[in-house]
C-alpha cells in the first residue's frame, strides 16, 4: 500500500509511522492487522476532541445541548460525511466479500475507519495532533452547527416524516446478529406495516443499525 499522501494533505497530518495509517484503513476483512482496536481509541479521542472544540465554542451552552451538538457529529452518518468528503473510500482496504457488497464501503465502515484514522493520529503524534486533524476535517460542520436545532438523527427524522403524513410509526427488529459478543455485526429491519415497506440497515450496533435502517427507509419513501 503506497503512502496515502493526499489524505495525509486532508488531515493537515504526516505520519511518522505510516504503518499505524496503514492499520486504521484496513478492515477486519482484509487481514488479521485490521483497524478495530485504533477504531476504540480514536472513538474516545474524537468524542473528546470535539467536547473540549464544542465546550469552547458556546461557552454559555448548558450542557443538554452541548450532548445533542456532540451526537450529532459523532453519529455513524455524519461520520460517514466526513469519510466520503476525505474519500477514504478510496483507500481503504477490505475483503474479497465487502468488496462485493457495494461499489462504495458501507457507511458504518467509512465511520469506523474515520475513528481507526484518528486513533492513529493520536498514537503516532499525540492529543494535539488529533485535535488539530479535527479542526481541519470537522471544520465546514462545525461551523455550520446551529445550537438551536443539532441536526436531527434519521429515526427522528423517520418519525417526523411519517407524522407529517399521518402514518403509522415505523417497527423496528433485529434480523440478524453475528460476530463474537465483544464485536457484533447486527442487521436490523425498519417496517411500515400499514405501507407495506420493509428497509433493512447493519452496523456495529444495534442502534447504529436502527439509524441505517431508517435512513435506507427515508430514501424509499422520497423516491
Amino acid at each position: 500500500m503506497s503512502r496515502p499522501a493526499a489524505l495525509e494533505k486532508r488531515l493537515g497530518y504526516r505520519f511518522s509511522n505510516p504503518g499505524l495509517l496503514e492499520q486504521a484503513l484496513t478492515h477486519r476483512s482484509y487481514g488479521a492487522q485490521h483497524n478495530e482496536r485504533l477504531e476504540f481509541l480514536g472513538d474516545g479521542v474524537l468524542g473528546c476532541a470535539v467536547a473540549e472544540e464544542l465546550y469552547a465554542r458556546f461557552p454559555r451552552l448548558p450542557e443538554g445541548k452541548l450532548t445533542r451538538l456532540r451526537a450529532s457529529l459523532v453519529r455513524e452518518e455524519a461520520l460517514a460525511e466526513v469519510a466520503r468528503d476525505l474519500d477514504l473510500g478510496a483507500v481503504i482496504r477490505l475483503g474479497e466479500g465487502e468488496l462485493a457488497n457495494s461499489a462504495e464501503p458501507r457507511a458504518s465502515i467509512l465511520a469506523d475507519a474515520l475513528e481507526a484514522v484518528f486513533g492513529a493520529v493520536f498514537l503516532d503524534g499525540g492529543y494535539a495532533a488529533a485535535r488539530e486533524a479535527l479542526l481541519q476535517t470537522f471544520g465546514s460542520a462545525l461551523d455550520k452547527l446551529d445550537p438551536e436545532r443539532p441536526a436531527e438523527d434519521a429515526k427522528t427524522q423517520l418519525q417526523e416524516l411519517l407524522q407529517a403524513r399521518r402514518r403509522q410509526l415505523p417497527e423496528y427488529r433485529v434480523v440478524r446478529v453475528q460476530g463474537a459478543a465483544h464485536r457484533q455485526s447486527f442487521e436490523v429491519q425498519c417496517a411500515l406495516p400499514d405501507l407495506g415497506i420493509v428497509a433493512t440497515g447493519s452496523g456495529t450496533s444495534r442502534q447504529r443499525a436502527e439509524q441505517q435502517a431508517a435512513r435506507a427507509m427515508i430514501e424509499k419513501l422520497e423516491r
